[in-house]
């Protein structure tokens, strides 16, 4: 049985908007697509339009600073502009959908919008899952249609120039988004930062070299200055974490290696 998913017009009327542009960014490796969009939602002041609910999202709830708990989100949110450039819908939140028949039917439902809002394209973000910190993320791009990936691989764009062989299979609602857009004729591309492949490791760094990406395409407007400070202070928390997890891996490598003796000497 499909998915049922309900949706909430959370602002008082439809906005009007021109070309818009959906950009997709949820938690996944190192966070840095979440990153990416919670800062443009921030710095653009975009207000939310729509949230979503399904009984399929995880059967948890988060309790916040206020000691309340709150349910999981996912939201998309818009910004206008007034100069002529495209509009945008920023899709976020706390969780992607839990299993491959919910992430398709969510998808389907994020295109459906972009369809009523006749978005000109799609880009959703991801992270490229390294063993150690890079010091330069390196960004990626893949997408459905040719031409639209061709207007972000150019000279000056910041983004790599071949990502074959680079980037497996793309996994989530960044990987499935593409996929159903291109059944359905909606443009998408994605962009996949470099980050680092640990479940406690926040990618600032990784976010605003996506952001720098995007910035150069959109020309938003946006301070990434404000982003370096807080890549100063993870960084700072990076060197204390990293010395406990090599304790914590040592011990679990000899742990591990003390059980293998103790299980070869039995056998």
């Amino acid at each position: 049985m499909k998915t049922a998913w309900e949706i909430k017009l959370e602002y008082k009327a439809i906005p009007k908007l021109n070309s818009p542009v959906l950009i997709e960014g949820l938690p996944g490796i190192g966070n840095v697509g979440k990153i990416a969009v919670d800062f443009l939602i921030e710095e653009l002041n975009a207000k939310k339009l729509y949230s979503f609910f399904s009984y399929k999202f995880p059967y948890s709830v988060f309790v916040n600073e206020n000691n309340l708990v709150e349910r999981p989100k996912l939201e998309i949110y818009y910004k206008k502009f007034s100069s002529g450039k495209p509009d945008l819908l920023l899709l976020t939140g706390d969780i992607q959908p839990i299993d491959e028949e919910s992430g398709y039917s969510f998808c389907e439902e994020v295109i459906k919008i972009m369809k009523e809002f006749h978005c000109t394209e799609g880009v959703t973000t991801g992270g490229i899952g390294l063993q150690s910190v890079p010091d330069k993320p390196r960004i990626f791009c893949t997408g459905n249609d040719a031409e639209l990936l061709k207007a972000y691989m150019h000279r000056n764009s910041g983004v790599e120039k071949n990502i074959f062989g680079v980037v497996g299979p793309i996994a989530g609602v960044s990987g499935i988004l593409l996929g159903l857009a291109q059944l359905r004729g909606v443009k998408c591309v994605s962009l996949l930062a470099e980050t680092f492949a640990h479940p406690m490791y926040l990618g600032i760094k990784g976010a605003k070299e996506l952001l720098k990406v995007l910035e150069k395409k959109f020309n938003f407007g946006i301070d990434l200055n404000k982003m370096s400070q807080e890549i100063v202070e993870v960084e700072k928390e990076l060197i204390k974490r990293t010395k406990e997890w090599a304790v914590e891996l040592a011990a679990n490598r000899a742990g591990a290696k003390a059980k293998d003796e103790k299980a070869s000497y039995i056998g």
